[in-house]
């Protein structure tokens, strides 16, 4: 495998490790709402669909916040290779 390979392959787990972590906190944000009864698919804007509807990106804020310390934190280690 060239350098190419594996800085392309270094992107693709990246990108995909901050997908997971944001889509992850969303749900977890999602169903935390859903639990207080904030319905973000109320009719309307009214104040418990907003409330839900910031519950839902700050849940995917701090999932992706997560995924890259996650990284990070692989990163700093020795490789086993």
């Amino acid at each position: 495998m060239g350098s190419g390979d594996t800085n392309t392959r270094q992107l693709l787990v990246n990108g995909v490790a901050d997908a997971v972590g944001f889509v992850g906190g969303a749900l977890l944000g999602f169903w935390l709402g859903h639990l207080l009864g904030f319905d973000i698919f109320a009719p309307g804007y009214g104040t418990a669909s907003l409330v839900g509807i910031v519950l839902v990106g700050l849940g995917g804020g701090l999932g992706l916040h997560a995924a890259r310390r996650w990284q990070a934190s692989r990163r700093s280690k020795p490789s086993k290779d």
